[in-house]
């Protein structure tokens, strides 16, 4: 198999895919949604140059132990939960298991939403256009469940972004997102990782440090706009 690498890293492709965004430059409800931790240098770039906040997005698939390929629903940032109530019936799964497995993956998504957020507040997403972005889409499994999880929270839109994809699983996944834009579908697709350069996954601590530096940025830009001078014909 011989692949030209479209992206030298993952800001690149972020840099990439904030192009085919620029149509929602502008909007004060939009908040972009990175996946850690591959997609949060996408995010990263794609947030800066929309002007928007930047914040993560957790989910964790609830599988039965010592049967992973069992799922019985999902838990996600926020306090979201999707259970598969007849998979649960049908394998006779006592209420007080499945509150036990859920508290343990919700305990699981606290401990890492702080490892990477620290002590900020999430982001508001109810009522606001969110782009959920990730490094890449191959069977897009992990993006529906984040899709759904993301609509029991009440979004304004949903727009799922990537800078390259499959093209199968994008054109599925516009049933199930508002908008779908993957920058690139290349075909044949083999695998995300085939079309970086360098797809090392970041660490916890370079993930943190990103949105750190994401949420200060804007807070300068935000000071800066507050103490810009006001046009002599506004001027009290």
């Amino acid at each position: 198999m011989t692949v030209t690498a479209q992206f030298q890293d993952r800001y690149e492709a972020g840099r990439f895919l904030a192009r085919k965004l620029e149509h929602h430059a502008g909007d004060p409800s939009l908040v972009v949604l990175a996946l850690p931790r591959g997609g949060i240098p996408v995010g990263y770039e794609v947030a800066k140059s929309l002007n928007a906040p930047l914040d993560i997005f957790l989910v964790k698939k609830l599988s039965m132990p010592g049967y992973e390929e069992l799922s019985l629903g999902t838990v996600a940032s926020g306090g979201v939960r999707l259970l598969n109530a007849e998979g649960i019936h049908h394998l006779g799964i006592s209420q007080n298991l499945v509150d036990a497995l859920v508290q343990e993956r919700e305990q699981d998504l606290e401990r890492r939403e702080k490892i990477y957020r620290g002590e900020r507040a999430a982001a508001q997403i109810e009522g606001r256009n969110v782009i959920i972005v990730d490094d890449g889409l191959a069977t897009g499994a992990n993006m529906r469940a984040v899709v759904h999880a993301l609509h029991e929270r009440h979004p304004k839109s949903v727009t799922v972004a990537v800078p390259i994809g499959s093209d199968d699983t994008c054109q599925q996944m516009a049933r199930e997102a508002d908008e779908v834009v993957c920058a690139l579908t290349p075909d044949p697709f083999y695998s995300v990782g085939a079309w970086y350069s360098d797809f090392i996954q970041i660490t916890d601590e370079e993930a943190r440090e990103l949105l750190d530096h994401a949420a200060h940025e804007r807070r300068a830009k935000q000071a800066q706009r507050i103490n810009q001078p006001r046009p002599e014909k506004f001027a009290a």
